[in-house]
């Protein structure tokens, strides 16, 4: 298979094309999750002129296989849980417990450590360019969005470089609009779409929001 996207900045700088009518615009924010879709979207911030923040969220792995995704939580108790994989797996309530309580700590020290003492962004009126480096299982992208529409914002995009078909379009009936790059029928892993696919750091996640905080 041919490597779509050199890097994440490379897939921010492709993404930011598709959408230029939100440059310039005031009522425009982009929301990256952290932390691989923060390079993603300062490409997409920058290009458009508009404010980067982020939009925090902890995938739920499955026990002993981390990567794989049964849901997700974000601020606010918002929990959302991947009901096929849960159920093929025979993963149990306390198991899922278990795994919640550990991404809550997670999740707090990344609120701490990502905001500092800067004030949470306003949401309510705004359009949000939600933001992350690829979709695999939709979990983590749908807790995002959960937790944002309790915030009331005028619209919600979805933008990613690479997403798995099925997954994109169900995703794309509960936002305004979804904008990804790639869509295969089958996506085995986000990272076999890119050249680079090193982990993000909490030092960059910081040196890049830091930019829009000036």
């Amino acid at each position: 298979m041919t490597v779509m996207f050199k890097n994440r900045s490379t897939a921010g700088q492709q993404l930011a094309l598709k959408l230029d009518k939100y440059a310039n615009r005031s009522d425009v924010l982009v929301l990256a999750l952290p932390r691989g879709g923060v390079p993603v979207g300062f490409e997409i911030a920058k290009k458009l002129n508009v404010c980067l923040d982020i939009c925090l969220v902890r995938k739920l792995g499955v026990p002993k296989q981390k990567e794989l995704a049964m849901g997700a939580i974000a601020p606010g108790e918002v929990i959302t849980l991947n009901q096929d994989i849960v159920q093929e797996l025979n993963i149990t309530s306390e198991a899922i417990a278990t795994v919640v309580e550990l991404e809550k700590i997670e999740l707090a020290r990344r609120e701490k450590k990502y905001r500092g003492s800067r004030s949470l962004p306003q949401i309510k009126d705004q359009t949000i360019i939600l933001v992350d480096d690829g979709i695999a299982t939709g979990a983590t992208i749908r807790a995002a969005i959960a937790t944002l529409k309790e915030k009331q914002p005028a619209s919600i995009i979805v933008s990613i470089p690479i997403g798995q078909q099925d997954i994109c379009e169900a995703i794309n009936n509960e936002v305004d609009e979804v904008i990804c790059l790639r869509q295969p029928t089958k996506l085995r892993s986000i990272s076999l779409w890119y050249e680079d696919f090193t982990q993000t750091t909490d030092e960059e996640v910081c040196h890049l929001l830091a930019h829009f905080s000036k």
